[in-house]
């Protein structure tokens, strides 16, 4: 699988953070924009699972995967590929959240999807040659929510 390693820093506390990953309300898609409104769906949340669709549209195609979102061990949010139109069952992305000093969060993700399709093939190549920066943005976007002003 193809597999990337980034981080993302946030003033963002790591309870925001982990609130914000595990948020599988109508607002899911408000919170993280790359999610496309119609493409999401929530089939079961648990104690510490969960199982959804989400997606994003571009031009000339959607790609979607239903996920299974695993948040039983601290400070680590993994979502596995169980179905999809651009990436193997299997494939995942993994966030483990760290505190800061300053009371921000430090996000180390891992990104390992393998491609199925033509978008996924173009999407993985971005992804491997920017080092993870399409990710890292559309979680930086979602983050800035978050944030809160620096204290003096």
């Amino acid at each position: 699988m193809p597999k990337v390693e980034l981080d993302v820093e946030t003033t963002a506390s790591p309870e925001a953070v982990r609130a914000a990953l595990l948020d599988f309300s109508d607002r899911r898609p408000e919170i993280w924009p790359g999610i496309d409104p119609s493409l999401y769906k929530v089939y079961s949340v648990g104690a510490d699972t969960a199982d959804v669709q989400e997606g994003s549209k571009m031009p000339g195609a959607s790609i979607w995967a239903r996920e299974h979102y695993d948040w039983s061990k601290d400070g680590l949010v993994t979502w596995t590929v169980k179905e999809s139109n651009f990436c193997a069952p299997g494939s995942y992305v993994s966030a483990a959240i760290a505190p800061r000093g300053d009371g921000g969060s430090r996000i180390h993700v891992i990104w390992n999807r393998t491609p199925t399709s033509v978008p996924g093939r173009l999407a993985t190549v971005l992804i491997q040659l920017t080092r993870g920066r399409p990710v890292a943005t559309s979680m930086r976007k979602a983050l800035a929510r978050l944030e809160r002003p620096p204290t003096s």
